[in-house]
């Protein structure tokens, strides 16, 4: 198992690094793990969001064990140095198109989500989140001086059909594989790229009748997610809807350092990361939530390396250290024993080995 760790900035670094005490307590000596910098970190190593030497290992490894990248304001700076951009290059170089984020409720932090327990127990749902198109990479972009003489920002929606229908295929068969129910989600009254969306995803629900295919507007799905989260089983959802309706739909869990995620492509490389973004705020405080990096890691497990035993061995094991009452403390509970990322991180691999 050939793995790259890309830490990444803030909190990153901590959380990944648990992750990989995790893989390393269940794989041995048959990972191999070599860490790369990217987003700030590649910024100062190289000059840039992702160094050529970052992509080449990525390129080479197996699959690829992320942090999170973001520096405060760093929206502020030229767009070449962003952080933010090199997981967008990283991406679409390595055609990562159908990002997976569970979201789903141990039941032990049932009293942590910000729903009432009968609105959330239970909870198991998909969002698959179309990734490498959409307004993040459309062109033309950017900050120009209009014909009025000031300035204007523009950023183009953009999809083609076939990028339409892959995903599409990817969601029908998710679902096929679960509880047969997928909806779709769009703006499709108001925006022609998202007619398309409409009509493609239809067209593909054709090749798959065992499939139940409802449709959405983004703010009514964002409305019913809240109000009634266990009606839907698989979400699927353009780049920008699915970031925001996915950010979501980690608070219904507790926290949003309990949502993992997988970015996968056409073969069995992927990368893996927490839905978190970097909390400049708390990184080096050894605070930080390790469990969905962790839990990246065991979806690393099962879609890169097909170690389904091991997928869930990891869960059981985050599963077990939940029920002792270990929290951090964004999910932090009444009567419950506060730790921070480092312990819990330790908790889950000895938990493994019992």
């Amino acid at each position: 198992m050939n793995i790259a760790v890309m830490p990444g900035d803030g909190i990153g670094k901590e959380v990944t690094a648990e992750a990989v005490k995790v893989l390393q307590a269940l794989a041995g000596s048959d990972a191999k793990f070599t860490e790369a910098p990217i987003g700030a970190a590649g910024v100062a190593a190289a000059g840039v969001p992702l160094p050529p030497a970052t992509l080449e290992l990525a390129r080479k490894a197996d699959a690829i064990l992320f942090g999170a990248v973001g520096t405060p304001g760093d929206e502020s700076g030229p767009r070449d140095k962003r952080p933010g951009l090199g997981l967008l290059t990283l991406r679409r170089e390595l055609k990562l198109f159908a990002n997976f984020r569970p979201a789903f409720l141990f039941p032990e932090l049932v009293g942590a989500s910000s729903l009432k327990p009968e609105l959330v127990q239970g909870l198991d749902l998909i969002i698959l989140r179309e990734l490498n198109g959409d307004i993040y990479y459309g062109e033309p972009r950017g900050i120009r001086v209009g014909d009025s003489g000031r300035r204007e920002g523009v950023n183009t929606m953009r999809y083609t059909e076939p990028e339409i229908e892959r995903i599409a295929h990817v969601a029908f068969r998710t679902a096929r594989a679960r509880r047969r129910k997928l909806c779709s989600v769009d703006k499709a009254n108001v925006l022609e790229t998202m007619q398309l969306w409409r009509e493609t995803v239809a067209a593909v629900g054709k090749q798959y009748p065992e499939v139940e295919l409802t449709h959405l507007f983004v703010d009514a799905a964002s409305m019913q997610l809240v109000r009634a989260p266990k009606q839907f089983d698989v979400i699927v959802a353009p780049n920008m809807f699915g970031d925001i309706l996915s950010d979501a739909a980690a608070m219904l869990t507790g926290s949003i350092g309990m949502l993992p995620s997988a970015s996968l492509g056409e073969g069995d490389k992927g990368l893996y990361e927490p839905v978190h973004g970097s909390a400049p705020d708390i990184a080096g405080k050894d605070i930080a939530n390790p469990l969905a990096a962790i839990l990246s890691a065991a979806m690393l497990m099962r879609h890169s390396f097909g170690r389904e035993d091991a997928a869930k061995k990891i869960e059981r094991a985050v599963a077990a250290v939940l029920a002792t009452g270990y929290r951090t403390a964004d999910i932090m509970q009444p009567g419950m024993k506060k730790v921070g990322c480092r312990e819990m991180g330790a908790a889950v691999v000895a938990a493994l080995a019992r």
